[in-house]
Parts: structure tokens; sequence; C-alpha cells
């Protein structure tokens, strides 16, 4: 059956790419790639520390839509959407590429991982997605595709990852569970999973230079991805060329998920 694809492949869908700290961000890469493919962009940033680092890549990207957005504080969320529900009354495209953990909490093996620290990654770095969903959902009128960033340590232990191991695994069930509930309304959900990056998130974690090298001599590519990798993914799964696909997890990382 002949489908339409218009030219560039998203001129015009509109995509709210959350997790932006600076040009090395996961999101960025994807909120980069979305652009280059004719996408309208909504940027968040985390407070008024991060917003000087932002600010100048959604000028770049020409987002008409940025706005602070910390999950963790009641109201901000609602007040992102309602902006979008008011200035585009739809969207296409959500990527989530957020993740938190108290550094005590995420440095001290899961065994000692406090109750709050558990609660507060587990709220920041999966919960937060569902909640996105559920305010993106009514808004993804024609359809639409929702994105989490997982890691390998969700499904293999990486001895450095700790409680984010477990969170991770979460996210990814709840991506199913979502693609599942969502998929009536032609709604797509997916759970992607690069191979280590050197962002400012990633730098919390104990070692990480290690992973970095390790996971350069382990892909059968040999050698790492980067941020656009991850973001030229998200945005073929986005297209109308994989409208079929849903509920997966997809891994950018060279090929190192296969390697025993």
């Amino acid at each position: 059956m002949a489908i339409e694809i218009p030219r560039p492949v998203l001129k015009g869908a509109k995509a709210l790419v959350v997790g932006v700290a600076n040009e090395h961000s996961i999101a960025y890469g994807c909120a980069k790639a979305f652009r280059e493919l004719g996408a309208d962009l909504a940027i968040t940033y985390l407070n008024e520390k991060a917003k000087r680092f932002v600010e100048p890549l959604a000028k770049e990207l020409e987002a008409p839509i940025f706005a602070p957005l910390d999950v963790s504080k009641p109201g901000e969320l609602e007040s992102v959407f309602d902006t979008i529900k008011s200035q585009w009354g739809r969207l296409d495209i959500l990527v989530h590429s957020i993740a938190f953990a108290p550094k005590e909490d995420l440095q001290g093996g899961l065994i000692n991982c406090s109750a709050a620290g558990f609660s507060t990654a587990m709220d920041v770095s999966c919960h937060s997605f569902v909640r996105m969903a559920r305010l993106a959902a009514p808004l993804m009128k024609n359809g639409g595709t929702m994105f989490a960033m997982t890691y390998h340590g969700a499904n293999k232990v990486v001895p450095t990852y700790n409680v984010m191991g477990p969170v991770k695994a979460a996210l990814e069930a709840s991506c199913r569970y979502l693609a599942y509930e969502l998929g009536s309304q032609r709604i797509r959900v997916h759970a992607i999973s690069p191979g280590p990056l050197k962002t400012r998130a990633a730098s919390g974690l104990k070692d990480f230079d290690l992973l970095l090298n390790e996971a350069a001599q382990r892909a059968p590519i040999g050698e790492l991805v980067d941020i656009m990798d991850v973001g030229f993914t998200c945005a073929f799964l986005a297209t109308p060329y994989a409208r079929r696909l849903s509920g997966e997890t997809l891994y950018v990382d060279g090929g190192v998920n296969i390697m025993a």
C-alpha cells in the first residue's frame, strides 16, 4: 500500500525534546536530527543554571518553544504541555532523555542504595516518562512516536551502573506496556539503548572511562557511537518508514550488545 511521505520526511512534525543540557547531550543529537529532517522543536531546560547552556542551542535549532522543566517540581510538566497545546495544538514526537540518582546512592552499589535514593531515581528516570506519555497522548491526534533513553545495564550487569540498572529495566518495561496501551491510538513507543557516550549525565558513573574504552574495543564496528547516531535512529523511527515498529528496545551501540 502506498503511503504519502513528506519532503523533508519530518516536515511540519512537532517534537518535544526533554533532556538537552549542552551540545554533548543525547537529547541535543535527537533535536538536531529532527530539525535537519524538517521538524519543529520544543526544547526544555532544567533550571536557570542550565538555561545559559541550552538557550543558544534552542536558538540554533530555531525552536519556537523553549521552557523550563524539572520533572520533580509540581506543575512544571503540565505547564510545558499546556504551552504546546496552546501554540501547536498537537504533538507528533516525544523524547525523554533524563535520568537522575543522588550521587551517594548511584556510586555506593545497589545493596547500599537508600529507599529515598531509589525512589528519586525511579521517579525522575522512569515514572516521569509515564507522566509525559499521559500528557502527550491526547495531543498525538494523528498518532505519534515516543522515545525513552535506556542502557545495556538494564539487561546485563554493568558493575558501575548500580541502581540505574533496575531503574532502566523498569523504564524498558514501561515502554513496552505504553506501546501496548497506546497502540490503538497509532502511538508508537520505543526504548533507545545507546552505547556509552561522553555526556554530563554519564560523568556521574564511577570509572566511566573504562566503560568507554571497553565499548570501543568490543564493538564489532570498532568504534564508539555519537549523539547523531542516536538522533538519526530516533528520526527514522518517527517517520512513516517505521510506522509498523513499536515496543522495541533499539540498540545504537555499534553492536556491543551482541557480544558475549
